[in-house]
């Protein structure tokens, strides 16, 4: 069990300021946490702003802006009754069982409420070294926390589930990794910060009463309707299914590929979290893996939906005491649960992409079709992202543009006749199939200019991937793949 704690870093202070910051995770939970401070940093910059995030949250931007503000964004202003506590947690890291990990880097500030009265984490990453850190120095570099606010804020705006980024600054502290960097520090807003790792922690304690609560804390927060059922705990458990399962439907329907898919990094509240080793594919392989450590695929494209199902096991482990006294009838009902994971996953799937071909009626019949044409899309490498406009246009007479993506084209002819007979909706394609996303090329052309303090890359990418469904003259590049001097892409964790 954690000792709760506090220590004071630098010129930290409490602020007599009116942001109205709950402590809710740190009073109920104390066991889970450890109350720490942020370090100072030394010259604070505003790098980047979300200011519709903000003013959800009933912050103000000019406020923001200001020094008191950039002190808040770093964690060293602190209001009035807020507890910033680095989180616990444990987790399984490519397979293997870490049983304490917990916010190494990362603070949370406390609870803020939006403007429809719902609660919102307030988290910072890069703030400095928590006796979680293992070692390592608790900071974060300019590029990696740029990159997780441009991605995640793409991911928003595609409608998935994500984690939001409220603002990048820049600390005026130099980071030492493969060579010095800029040190920043990210502000990130999440429904929560609950994890399948923060029940693996808990379990571990062997504290049947702490699990409890921690159980009842996810549902009030995230799945108050399972409060209703003969065992709320059980119905926990489906919701999380629920949740993960469309979440990673919605991540397959756009190519994205997290790539570090711990159970340390599957949420409760079903949202993205943590944005380090990902990128969106773009020559279609279920294979595509992009984590420089992911030697064996563990994380590629194709093995999500495999992966959020055994995560989703090592969530059901943790819970088997509040299922059933009996632990064979726990395990029993444990099973039961988990077989609807693939169903709904599927049910998922099938449904969006119905959405991207324009097609409606009964899926089962149009499961061919779909199968079909991901193995011409696979066998022809052709982009993913692309060939889903394209086929918008397809729909509206305009067949060129998708058949010049492909080698195969009289096996693409013959679906593509099979694919018209059935009438698609031109209008809804165009309203789930992205025209930008955060290329990979672009996300790092842009990261890389913003180390050297150029910051209009990352504002112009952030213009085109925050809209990514509406065509606009003068950003062509931002819908194009990657050019062949690319090369192979590869992303690092721990960044």
């Amino acid at each position: 069990m954690i000792a709760a704690a506090l220590r004071t870093l630098g010129a930290v202070s409490v602020a007599p300021i009116t942001i109205p910051v709950g402590d809710r995770f740190a009073r109920e939970l104390p066991e889970l946490a450890v109350g720490w401070r942020a370090e100072e940093a030394p010259d604070p910059r505003l790098l980047v702003l979300n200011e519709a995030l903000a003013a959800d949250l009933g912050l103000d931007a000019d406020w923001l802006r200001g020094p008191d503000g950039l002190r808040f964004l770093t964690g060293t202003l602190v209001p009035d009754g807020a507890a910033p506590v680095a989180q616990a947690y444990a987790g399984h890291q490519f397979g293997g069982f870490v049983p304490r990990l917990g916010d190494g880097r990362a603070l949370l500030i406390g609870e803020l409420t939006t403007a429809d009265g719902e609660l919102r984490d307030l988290h910072l990453k890069g703030s400095g070294a928590t006796p979680f850190a293992r070692g390592g120095d608790g900071l974060a570099a300019v590029g990696p926390m740029l990159r997780e606010y441009v991605i995640s804020e793409a991911m928003h705006a595609l409608a998935i589930p994500t984690t939001r980024s409220l603002a990048v600054v820049a600390t005026g502290r130099t980071v030492t990794r493969e060579t010095l960097l800029p040190g920043a520090v990210l502000a990130r807003v999440a429904r929560s910060h609950l994890r399948v790792g923060t029940f693996q922690y808990a379990a571990t304690t062997g504290d049947p009463a702490l699990l409890r609560r921690l159980a009842d804390h996810a549902i009030a927060r995230h799945h108050p309707g399972a409060a209703e059922a003969d065992n709320r705990y059980v119905a926990l458990f489906d919701a999380v299914i629920g949740v993960q399962a469309t979440l990673v439907a919605k991540w397959m329907l756009v190519g994205f590929v997290h790539g570090v898919m711990n159970t340390d990094n599957t949420t409760i509240s079903g949202e993205t979290i943590d944005y380090g080793p990902c990128a969106f594919m773009e020559a279609y392989d279920p294979e595509t893996v992009f984590s420089s450590i992911d030697s064996w695929g563990r994380y590629a494209y194709g093995n999500q939906p495999t992966i959020a199902g055994w995560n989703l096991a090592r969530f059901a482990e943790t819970l088997l005491p509040l299922f059933a006294d009996d632990q064979d009838q726990a395990i029993a009902i444990a099973q039961d649960r988990l077989e609807g994971f693939s169903v709904r996953f599927q049910q998922a799937l099938t449904g969006g992409m119905q959405d991207k071909l324009g097609l409606t009626g009964d899926p089962a019949e149009q499961a061919p079709l779909m199968n079909e044409l991901l193995e011409l899309l696979r066998g022809s490498r052709v982009d993913f992202t692309s060939f889903f406009r394209h086929l918008g246009a397809a729909a509206r007479g305009d067949t060129e543009p998708a058949r010049g993506l492909f080698i195969d084209l009289a096996g693409f002819d013959a679906w593509l006749s099979r694919w018209r007979a059935l009438r698609p909706n031109p209008e809804l394609m165009d309203r789930v199939n992205p025209i930008y996303i955060p290329r990979n090329h672009l996300v790092e052309e842009a990261l890389t200019a913003a180390t050297d303090g150029d910051l209009r890359p990352v504002e112009q990418l952030l213009v085109a991937v925050t809209a990514p469904y509406d065509e606009r003259p003068g950003l062509d590049r931002y819908a194009e793949p990657a050019p062949e001097h690319f090369g192979r892409y590869q992303t690092f964790c721990g960044t």
